[in-house]
C-alpha cells in the first residue's frame, strides 16, 4: 500500500487494515469489444447527497441474489481512492433504500479478459446516461497504472475529469449534454 497513513486518517480512515486502495484510470470507449466480456452484471448505485457514501444493488446476469452493500469511497487524488464496505442482508439494505432517495445510477458493467493484474470493466449506462460508456482499469501498483497502455476501444481518458465520476453523473447527467460540458 502506498497512501499514507496521515493521509487516509485526515479523509476518515483511521485504520488502513480495513480499506481498499483503489488504483484506476477511466476513458471514455467507442464500442463494447463483445468478444473480451468474460461476465456482465447489473448494477443500481444511490449515492448519498453530501457524502462519500453510495449505496450498491449489484445482480451477476445469471439468476442470482444481488451483492448488496454500503461503501463509502473518498479519492486521495485522481488516480487512488480509499474504499470500505459493509456488505449486507436484504433487510438492512431495503432500510437503507426506504429512506435514502438520493441520486441513482444503473448500468451494466461488462468485465473484460484481461492480461496480468489489471482489471478492464466497461460500464454501459442506463437511463438519462445512455449512450455513456466508461472503460476502468485497475491496477495493483502505481507502475503499472503509469505503464499501462489503454485498449483500442478506449478513446479519449477522463481520469482527471471529475464529471465522469459516479458522483457526478449521478448529480448532474451526462457532461455532455449539461452546461459547460467541455473537458477540465
Amino acid at each position: 500500500m502506498d497512501v499514507d497513513p496521515e493521509v487516509a486518517a485526515e479523509l476518515g480512515f483511521p485504520k488502513l487494515r480495513y480499506v481498499f486502495v483503489e488504483r484506476e484510470r477511466r476513458w471514455l470507449c467507442t464500442a463494447l469489444p463483445n468478444q473480451l466480456v468474460t461476465r456482465t452484471e447489473r448494477i443500481s448505485d444511490l449515492y448519498v447527497t453530501n457524502t462519500n457514501l453510495r449505496l450498491r444493488e449489484a445482480w451477476r446476469m445469471r439468476e442470482e441474489p444481488p451483492l448488496l452493500r454500503l461503501t463509502r469511497k473518498v479519492d486521495v487524488d485522481a488516480e487512488t481512492r480509499l474504499i470500505s464496505s459493509i456488505y449486507m442482508q436484504e433487510s438492512e439494505f431495503a432500510l437503507l433504500r426506504s429512506v435514502l432517495t438520493d441520486r441513482y445510477l444503473h448500468k451494466r458493467r461488462h468485465h473484460l479478459s484481461s492480461a496480468a493484474d489489471v482489471v478492464l470493466a466497461i460500464d454501459e449506462f442506463e437511463g438519462d446516461l445512455s449512450g455513456l460508456m466508461l472503460l476502468e482499469a485497475e491496477f495493483p501498483s502505481t507502475e503499472a497504472l503509469e505503464a499501462f497502455q489503454a485498449p483500442l476501444c478506449a478513446a479519449s481518458e477522463v481520469t482527471r475529469d471529475r464529471r465522469f465520476t459516479g458522483g457526478y453523473l449521478a448529480s448532474h447527467g451526462h457532461p455532455s449534454r449539461t452546461a459547460g460540458g467541455s473537458s477540465d
